[in-house]
């Protein structure tokens, strides 16, 4: 039933990408979803079982970690409140299983802060509400199911009612229609006598994804991350600063212990583990812990893990060793880490096989390859740590220049996932960690794995480059943790985004024709203007964005801008508008030939 639903997902991605509002090039509701489902059945199939409690929790904890997008984040919701509703059930019936729709939806809606309606919410609402009051008269799951899906249909068709962008546009959710795909699929599994034999003979989900997806499927590293001037790093760390030496990881497994294991205080535990170490990253599952922590004392976190179940996959790293053995290759060979395979140890602990929460900590998987602070860097005591998403060389410098620790790869064409987020976030050890998103997509990830991390970590609701910039510049050494939040969160209020792209195909927003192929400026939210020019579409946009004056324009050229192009847009610029400041960067982004930010 579930491969059925995501085979079926799987088959209509690019439909679903078609019916994002913007025609820009890189919608990706689709993907995100399809990537989050992919994720959950990898999880599943790990974990083959007929009891229907077993094979939702399978699915869910798949889903939590390689959620994408606020689309895949809110899937993984809807699921996950599923899972714990029939958590104990081995079969279910249609009662109980529009019981657990609603407890996901119930879920889901907690999850956002600001929910939104005509959205994949109420297509999930809708169809909850109606499958708890048709169930008791259901006469078995296939009539359920079917209503279930016909009623989502029904409120997928509504959502432009709703949402005044959809109406406009002429299309319904694309995340709704995400969730419809879902539900056939569950219809035509139960459907039928056997499973669909489509899934098991057709191409698989992973080979009809884009090759930089595949890459981003959080099973396996798929990279070796960069470590640009590693030696330089090196030679300026002392093997003995590293104060909390041994890196740990292991599972204390609750159901094996019997029925003598203490109950488990996740606040009392974390406390133990950091009167003596750092890095802490517990996450709890019912029957599973998983743990990781750097600690001067791996006997005394062993046995003050023993009360609570028993210890499997027990890893021990010395990081000082690990750190004389980095210098010492670095003497020899003159140059930083020429092999590749050690180069990626010094950026993370060995992983683990994570058969319990497919998760192995603390490794960063993205798309394309992350850029990292050294190993020794990464455990040095700190108040204060950073980790942003960007996309683009020039960009990425940028963020690695000014105070951040981690850049994560990503944006609107490639959403890290929770477990990117989780993981990114183990690298660090500092007290507090502030999260900038970069993009509205990506937020919701990112404070999923916050709250997962059991860490002092602060989203910084970034929706734009620009916003994260400044974000950036805003914090200060020596402000407390709360003052610098609230002063990145200011500094994100007060700039203007704006981004140039092409039309994927022809529509009309806000009574603005558009083209296949026509340059569109998009202010915020809105697309403010479209044309066949690029030099007439970037500077009606930079009008719009200097309405209301402006004393710093900001330029980030992306792959596709023009030498020749980019030194017209400045003298136009410096002529227009005299007083402004002025600076350009070279971004390297994808997609965007100019990112624009007025302050």
């Amino acid at each position: 039933m579930v491969h059925s639903g995501a085979e079926c997902l799987q088959r209509h991605v690019e439909h679903i990408n078609a019916l994002n509002v913007f025609p820009v090039p890189d919608g990706d509701t689709g993907t995100n979803m399809n990537l989050t489902m992919t994720t959950g059945t990898r999880e599943l199939n790990s974990k083959p079982s007929q009891s229907a409690g077993k094979v939702a929790e399978a699915l869910s904890k798949g889903l939590l970690m390689g959620a994408r997008g606020n689309s895949g984040v809110i899937l993984s919701q809807l699921f996950r409140g599923f899972a714990k509703s029939i958590a104990a059930q081995e079969q279910i019936d249609p009662i109980q299983f529009a019981a657990a729709l609603q407890n996901g939806v119930d879920m889901a809606y907690k999850a956002v802060v600001k929910p939104v309606e005509g959205t994949i919410l109420t297509v999930a609402k809708d169809t909850a509400k109606h499958a708890v009051s048709y169930a008791r008269r259901a006469t078995d799951m296939v009539d359920l199911m079917r209503e279930v899906h016909e009623r989502a249909n029904e409120s997928l068709q509504r959502t432009p009612d709703l949402l005044p962008v959809l109406k406009q546009v002429g299309v319904v959710d694309s995340g709704g229609q995400g969730l419809v795909f879902i539900y056939e699929g569950f219809l035509r599994a139960l459907s039928s006598d056997r499973a669909s034999d489509e899934y098991n003979n057709a191409i698989s989900m992973e080979s009809a994804l884009p090759e930089a997806y595949k890459a981003a499927l959080p099973i396996k590293p798929a990279f070796t991350p960069s470590l640009p001037n590693l030696k330089s790093a090196q030679s300026q760390l002392s093997t003995e600063t590293i104060e909390f030496l041994y890196d740990m990881e292991f599972f204390i497994n609750r159901k094996l212990a019997g029925r003598s294991v203490l109950r488990f205080d996740e606040a009392l535990y974390k406390g133990m583990l950091s009167r003596d170490g750092d890095s802490i990253l517990v996450i709890t599952d019912d029957e599973v812990i998983k743990v990781h922590v750097h600690t001067r004392k791996p006997g005394d976190v062993l046995n003050h893990s023993l009360p609570y179940g028993e210890l499997t996959d027990i890893h021990i790293l010395n990081m000082r060793q690990q750190h004389r053995d980095l210098l010492l290759l670095n003497e020899q060979s003159g140059v930083a880490l020429q092999d590749e395979n050690i180069q990626h140890e010094a950026v993370v602990t060995s992983s683990v096989e994570d058969d319990a929460l497919g998760l192995a900590v603390p490794e960063v998987l993205t798309g394309t390859p992350a850029h990292q602070v050294p190993a020794g860097q990464a455990h040095e005591a700190a108040p204060f740590g950073i980790i942003a998403v960007a996309m683009g060389e020039g960009i990425r410098s940028i963020f690695l220049e000014n105070n951040v620790d981690v850049v994560l790869s990503g944006g609107q064409t490639m959403n890290p996932s929770t477990e990117d987020f989780v993981n990114a976030i183990a690298t660090l050890s500092t007290e507090y960690i502030y999260l900038l998103p970069n993009n509205g997509n990506i937020i919701l990830a990112a404070q999923q794995a916050a709250d997962l991390s059991g860490r002092n970590v602060i989203v910084i609701p970034s929706k734009t480059i620009p916003q994260g910039l400044a974000a950036m510049l805003a914090f200060m050494d020596e402000a407390t943790a709360e003052e610098n939040a609230e002063a990145m969160k200011q500094a994100v209020s007060q700039v203007r985004s704006g981004q140039v792209t092409h039309a994927v195909r022809d529509t009309v927003i806000d009574g603005i024709e558009i083209q296949e192929g026509d340059y569109i400026g998009i202010l915020e939210k809105s697309i403010v203007t479209a044309s066949p020019s690029l030099q007439e579409a970037c500077s009606e946009l930079l009008i719009a964005m200097l309405e209301d004056g402006g004393e710093l324009v900001t330029i980030l050229t992306g792959e596709q801008a023009d030498g020749e192009e980019t030194a017209a847009l400045v003298d136009w610029i410096k002529s227009a508008y005299p007083e402004a400041e002025l600076e350009v960067h070279e971004g390297g982004q994808p997609l965007y030939p100019y990112l624009f930010a007025v302050e």
